[in-house]
Formats: structure tokens, sequence, C-alpha cells
């Protein structure tokens, strides 16, 4: 059993790969069977891939606040006008399509919560293609990113309303960059400095829902989180480390988190939630005014 990175990056060498070794630890810890694990985790693979579809139909949720980006970026990338490269965007279009999902209360695996559910199956199923990923090696990128999300979580938070959005989103993008970098052949190590990488660059995103809904700018953030585990894989196995280590930095993000004041943790009591046009929303969400 692993506690943080370190551990893991240690632990990880006695195993045929990362995924193997976090397969063995969900046996240790659960008392299942490998079969039961490895089927338990197909189901989340199906979920993810099932959210996406469902999202690039373009429904709008229950509020009509969001639904129909996903579609949108869909149309973008096909126009073939896109800046940032398919991959990339593919992950964006892929991530937001989820987190519609979430909003309309549809199914979605939260990986590692609802509010950041997009942004793993984001990258994931950018990635695929490129890589030419298997189904086995899908199955095995989901474990692989389980293990460091099980570290961070381990010596952080993943709740936004405890370390604010660094700790849903940035931790979503941490371990899905991870994931990323094994899966293009690097080493634990480097999959190391791309949490690293992530986590150091979104320290203090607030997490600041408008009218209290995982609606704004949450669903957006997970196209962020999700670019973002493509840049940081992609320095990584650039061969480009990081000074703090990254339990260091997952330690940061926790201290960070908890200096935030309650207004930027998910109370919507600050940030976009009491802009003029937050606080309109909230009125015409719910019919009462928004407290300042």
């Amino acid at each position: 059993m692993f506690s943080n990175i370190k551990e893991l990056i240690e632990e990880s060498e006695k195993h045929p790969s990362v995924a193997e070794m976090m397969i063995t630890t969900e046996m240790e810890q659960t008392g299942r069977e490998r079969e039961e694990v490895i089927n338990i985790m197909e189901r989340n693979l199906i979920t993810m891939k099932y959210s996406i579809g469902e999202g690039l139909k373009g429904e709008k949720s229950i509020t009509g606040l969001t639904g129909g980006d996903g579609k949108k970026m869909d149309e973008y990338i096909k126009s073939g006008k896109g800046l940032s490269g398919d991959i990339v965007l593919n992950s964006v279009r892929n991530a937001v399509a989820v987190n519609e999902v979430n909003a309309q209360m549809g199914l979605i695996c939260a990986t590692p919560t609802a509010g950041s559910a997009g942004t793993l199956p984001g990258v994931l199923f950018a990635a695929v293609e490129k890589l030419n990923l298997t189904h086995e090696q899908q199955v095995d990128f989901m474990f692989t990113a389980g293990a460091f999300g099980l570290a961070i979580a381990n010596n952080a938070t993943i709740a936004g309303a405890e370390g604010g959005c660094q700790a849903e989103v940035g931790s979503a993008s941490a371990l899905s960059s991870a994931a990323l970098v094994i899966a293009a052949g690097g080493t634990a190590l480097q999959a190391s400095y791309a949490v690293a990488l992530t986590l150091q660059n979104m320290l203090g995103l607030i997490c600041d829902p408008v009218a209290g809904l995982v609606e704004i700018p949450c669903v957006h953030r997970n196209a962020l989180g999700s670019s973002q585990a493509f840049i940081s894989a992609d320095m990584a196995l650039a061969g480009i480390e990081t000074a703090i280590p990254a339990d260091e930095v997952v330690t940061t993000m926790y201290q960070v988190g908890k200096n935030l004041p309650s207004m930027y943790r998910e109370t919507a009591e600050g940030g976009l939630a009491t802009t003029p046009t937050g606080r309109r929303i909230m009125e015409e969400v719910f019919g009462v005014p928004a407290s300042v």
C-alpha cells in the first residue's frame, strides 16, 4: 500500500505497471477478486463513454443555464478552424459534454467528484485514437489515474467545499495528466512531474458556483482541466522536471484550500456567484434575491 506519490512510485516498481499495482491495492483494501475489481472499472469506463455521447446531443439542463456547448465544440472541431489542435479540442469537447450531462441530472462517473467528472473522460477518450489504446489499456488508464488520485486524496482534499476548485478540477486534471504520461510510455516519476505541473498551475482556483449550482463556471472549468492535463503530460514527457516534488505541491494545494475564505469554497457567496449577472441568475432560478 502507498500513502503518497513518492511511495506510489517506489511501490509501482514491484509491479508490472502502476495499473497492476492499483488493482492489487484495490483487491487488498476491498477483499474483492481481481475479476470483480476490473469489472467495476469497466462499468465506469462504459458510463464515461455513454455520458460523452449523451452530452453531445446538446440538450439543456433543467435550469436552462447550460447545455449545448459540447455540441458546439464538436461542430467547431469538424469545421477545421480549431487553433489548439484536434486532440486538445476533443478533450475539451468531451469534458464539457460530460459535465453538461451532470447538470442535466444524467448518469456520469464522478472522477473524483461530480463537478469535475468531465476531465478524466475528456482526456482519456481524446487520447484513445492518438495512442491507439485498446479496451484493456483504457481500463489500465483509469486504474493509473485512480492510483494518483488516491495519493492526492490521502494527503489533501478533492472537495470544492473544503479546498476550492483547485481541489476538484485541479485534482481531476492532475490524475488525468499522470495517467496520460503512463499511457504514452512515460515513467511513474515523469507522471509525478505532470501531477506537480498541473497542481502548481491551478493553485488557488476558487469554487464559486453561480446560484450554488454545479453549472457556471463548473462545466467550462472541466475544459480547462482536460487541456491542462495534456500540456502537463507533454511537458513531463519532454523531460521537464519540477523543482518542487509532487507530494509537496499536493500539501501546498491543501494548505491553500484551507486558507481560502469560505466565500470561495462552494458557498456561492463570492467570485462569479456575486457578480451582478450571477445575482440575477440566482433570482431567476430560485425566485429569491441572492445574499450579498
